[in-house]
């Protein structure tokens, strides 16, 4: 995936100004900046959603736009946007049929099984926790077949545990299916754990201000939030997240 001079404006207002950037296929990449930055435009704009104003994106070559309707992107968004009146497993299989797509039930099971929750394909989302109601969001993602995924701040109305919890699933299911993934986030220590590399952007218009490789062991868990190196580049990416601020 590469950015090449992006710049979007809304009504006059610069929202991102020439942001460049290069994703490699498989990596894992978190953006983090302050409030009203411009991180929803840009993944906007990577998933074909938003034109750019000026400047160029290919996401495996292509223009975001034709990546999309090719299904190659699965959004994971902070409200799950789960069908209430429909069971974990429909809610699974309906985006592949709204795509004309042969439902794959079995395939969808898997996929539920493989996000933890093996055994509550039958249960509807007020059956549900916060963090299980997500679980579902990133199989039905990954049940459209896409190869990127594109989430935008997926843990943000969960308490602290449960978004430590679903990071470690994340990564595992990353790990496992080795999808290019692009997580936005507010959170500095969830932009480390999560991350290969961590985008730091500057206040709006948003700008890439530093980009940080994250280099912690693999596989990750919970453990890794106590040690020394983990703690050292939290320190370094909200000390450039202030810098961001200050340069406006």
């Amino acid at each position: 995936m590469r950015l090449d001079g992006v710049t979007v404006e809304y009504d006059g207002i610069r929202a991102l100004a020439d942001v460049n950037l290069r994703i490699e296929a498989g990596e894992f990449v978190t953006v983090i900046g302050p409030s009203g930055c411009g991180k929803t435009t840009l993944l906007r704009t990577v998933g074909g959603l938003q034109e750019p104003t000026d400047g160029t994106i290919t996401v495996e070559g292509d223009p975001p736009d034709r990546a999309r309707k090719a299904g190659r992107f699965g959004f994971v968004f902070q409200r799950h946007a789960l069908l209430p009146w429909k069971s974990a497993l429909e809610n699974v299989v309906f985006l592949r049929r709204m795509a004309g797509k042969p439902p794959e039930r079995e395939r969808a099971r898997e996929l539920l099984a493989t996000v933890g929750l093996a055994g509550y394909e039958d249960a509807r989302p007020a059956a549900l926790s916060g963090g299980m109601c997500q679980r579902v969001a990133i199989a039905r993602a990954l049940h459209l077949g896409a190869s990127v995924l594109l989430m935008d701040e997926p843990f943000g109305e969960l308490d602290e545990l449960t978004r430590e919890e679903m990071g470690v699933e994340v990564r595992r299911v990353w790990r496992e299916r080795r999808k290019t993934a692009v997580f936005v986030t507010h959170s500095v220590p969830e932009a480390v754990f999560l991350a290969d590399r961590c985008v730091v952007m500057s206040d709006a218009p948003g700008e890439v201000q530093r980009v940080f490789d994250v280099e912690l062991p693999r596989p990750r868990d919970e453990s890794v939030y106590g040690t020394a190196a983990f703690q050292e580049r939290v320190a370094e990416v909200r000390t450039a997240l202030h810098e961001g601020y200050e340069l406006r």
